[in-house]
């Protein structure tokens, strides 16, 4: 897959697995989408509970957009000959929001420090080969509160401009939720004043406010 567009990043589109052989040892390799740190090691989890004859199950894991949140697990195997091959390879593909998790049955043959980075390497790898990859949005969280004096001006707003509502809620005033790429959320704001106010988007700053109108923004993803 190629490089992420602007306000996107890579993720695998589903779960998936692999699987490598060495010198009678087996390698079992699980990849799931994760959004959290516990959801993550949830899967760890549940590897070992499918795979409990293996005595090591190591795994690592990058979450989100930024390069901070990861951990490379080596669950007893020398250090450094496992978590960190995997981690590799996640970020040789360039994924975040992922877990691999490589169950080791022993085959009775020791493999040596640079065997063992090769298998896991491999293991982790070949999991990535077998699972598509998508784009996961980065999008700023948008919430528009108002009166029903405005409903006809924002809704013929959001037509104009071509703006999704991602939930709405239409009780005792009016509630639309969006979901705008970050780097054009500020500009899509100035716009949507415009429109609902009716004037000119020349007129329109970010402090500009449009009478009976709140804006609450909040990140997300």
């Amino acid at each position: 897959m190629s490089s992420a567009p602007p306000d996107a990043y890579l993720i695998p589109a589903a779960d998936g697995s692999g699987e490598f052989r060495d010198r009678g040892s087996k390698f079992v390799a699980a990849l799931c989408h994760v959004r959290t740190e516990a959801a993550a090691l949830a899967a760890v989890d549940a590897q070992r509970r499918a795979h409990p004859k293996c005595n090591h199950h190591c795994y690592a894991y990058r979450l989100g957009p930024g390069e901070d949140r990861w951990r490379a697990n080596d669950d007893g195997e020398p250090s450094g000959t496992a978590g960190k091959p995997i981690l590799g390879q996640i970020d040789k593909v360039g994924w975040s929001d992922v877990v691999i998790v490589v169950s080791r049955y022993f085959g009775g043959t020791k493999l040596g420090t640079s065997g063992l980075i090769n298998a896991y390497r491999e293991a982790a790898r070949l999991a990535i080969e077998a699972t598509p990859g998508t784009f996961q949005p980065l999008t700023t969280a948008v919430t528009l509160r108002f009166g029903y004096d405005l409903m006809g001006p924002v809704l013929s707003a959001l037509s104009v401009l071509g703006l999704d509502m991602e939930d709405q809620d239409f009780g005792s005033t009016a509630t639309v939720r969006l979901a705008l790429p970050r780097s054009t959320t500020a500009a899509t704001l100035r716009a949507l004043k415009a429109a609902v106010a009716g004037v000119y988007l020349e007129l329109v700053d970010d402090d500009y406010a449009v009478a009976g109108l709140e804006i609450a923004i909040a990140e997300g993803e």
